[in-house]
C-alpha cells in the first residue's frame, strides 16, 4: 500500500506540473509584455493554475500517510525514484523531449540505489 501512496503522490506531483507548465505558458506574453508582477497577478486569477495548485495540495495530503508509515529518507528517496522515471516518460509522451543513453542509465542508477534503500532497511 506504501508503493501505491507514494505513486500517486508523484503522479499528483507530475500532474500539477505538466498543467502549471500548460498554465503559464498560455501567460508567458503577460510577462514580456508587462513584467514579472503582472505576470504573477495572471497566473494567480488561472483556473489552470489553480487546478495545478489543487492537484499538487492533493499529493501533500497523500504524503502526509507516507510520512505516517516510513521514515522520510526511505520515502523520499522512493518518491524521487518513481518521480524521475516518470517524468522522463511523460515528458517524452507529452513534449517530445528524449533522454540519451547516459542519462537513463543514470535513472538506472537512481532507481537501483532507491532498491538497496529498501531492501536493506534498518529498524
Amino acid at each position: 500500500m506504501l508503493f501505491v501512496l507514494i505513486l500517486l503522490v508523484s503522479t499528483c506531483t507530475i500532474g500539477s506540473q505538466l498543467i502549471l507548465k500548460t498554465g503559464v505558458t498560455a501567460i508567458v506574453k503577460v510577462l514580456h509584455s508587462e513584467g514579472p508582477l503582472a505576470f504573477v497577478m495572471a497566473a494567480a486569477l488561472s483556473p489552470t493554475v489553480w487546478a495545478a495548485l489543487a492537484l499538487q495540495v492533493g499529493g501533500y495530503v497523500l504524503w502526509f500517510f507516507v510520512l505516517a508509515q516510513e521514515r522520510v529518507s526511505v520515502a523520499f528517496a522512493i518518491s524521487g525514484s518513481f518521480f524521475y522515471l516518470m517524468m522522463a516518460g511523460v515528458s517524452w509522451l507529452v513534449f517530445d523531449e528524449r533522454l540519451n543513453l547516459w542519462q537513463w542509465g543514470g535513472l538506472v542508477m537512481i532507481s537501483v540505489g532507491v532498491l538497496m534503500l529498501n531492501l536493506m532497511k534498518t529498524p
